[in-house]
């Protein structure tokens, strides 16, 4: 694809998972990628396979030395970290404040430091990995529900206020993917998610095409878009069968 061809890429949280398969497809597209994970052994070990540049650590703190590994520019930087933080409303502020962290700080903070050389230069290209959870909710899951759907609101607004200054921005939005996030996700994952659940490189395939059709939002299910659809339209009836998933749910032992 031309759009990547050559381009300085960041992918955060790519030790595994759709990280990994977005790092992977970057990379096999032209890109230069740096590779970046919490965990140094997964980063190197999927930096070291792909010919990327390993930058481990904080996915919210990387962006300046992310940014020198590439010589200095980044084009495309690919928001995917995430806690899975699954919790009631009874959910400690410890989980509650670490899902908010990097669910939707992180993407702040490297918007912060990387805003102002993408409008200098009329062009930049944020890709936020966000979760159908992000436009609908998840059983079981009230911290992540609410931390997704606050990373979908902010590149929202980030396409919003910056596109006619040159800012691309993808939200993915996928249910069920088959990594270690959806294990973690245990028994509710199970119910909603395991039946449908898709590939990490079937999310990736879903993104470019969405650059490659310029979309911001990109759903690697595409049914996600009536049930969104439905939502907004008739969010009663949206809400008691959610309502009739979660009483499943509990039926089952949780």
């Amino acid at each position: 694809m031309s759009t990547v061809q050559g381009a300085s890429v960041v992918v955060t949280g790519a030790g595994g998972g759709i990280g990994a398969a977005l790092a992977r497809r970057f990379a096999a597209e032209g890109a230069r990628v740096v590779v970046n994970d919490i965990d140094p052994g997964r980063t190197k070990a999927v930096a070291d396979e792909i010919g990327a540049t390993a930058v481990p650590g904080d996915a919210s703190r990387i962006v300046d030395e992310a940014r020198d590994a590439l010589g200095g520019t980044v084009d495309v930087y690919c928001a995917n970290a995430g806690l899975p933080s699954p919790g009631d409303a009874f959910a400690g502020e410890d989980v509650w404040a670490a899902a908010w962290d990097v669910n939707v700080m992180a993407h702040v903070r490297a918007a912060r430091a990387l805003l102002p050389d993408w409008l200098e230069r009329g062009s930049g290209r944020f890709v936020s990995t966000v979760s159908a959870a992000g436009l609908l909710t998840m059983v079981g899951a009230a911290p992540y529900s609410v931390s997704k759907h606050g990373a979908y609101a902010f590149a929202e607004w980030l396409s919003l206020t910056y596109r006619h200054r040159g800012l691309k921005v993808h939200a993915i939005c996928p249910q069920g993917v088959r990594t270690d996030m959806l294990t973690a996700a245990g028994s509710a994952g199970e119910l909603v998610l395991a039946p449908t659940a898709i590939e990490p490189e079937d999310v990736a395939d879903a993104l470019f095409e969405g650059i490659e059709s310029d979309r911001f939002l990109i759903l690697p299910h595409p049914e996600v878009a009536g049930y969104y659809r439905a939502r907004a339209s008739d969010p009663e009836r949206w809400l008691n069968n959610m309502s009739h998933i979660q009483q499943k749910w509990e039926g089952t032992g949780q």
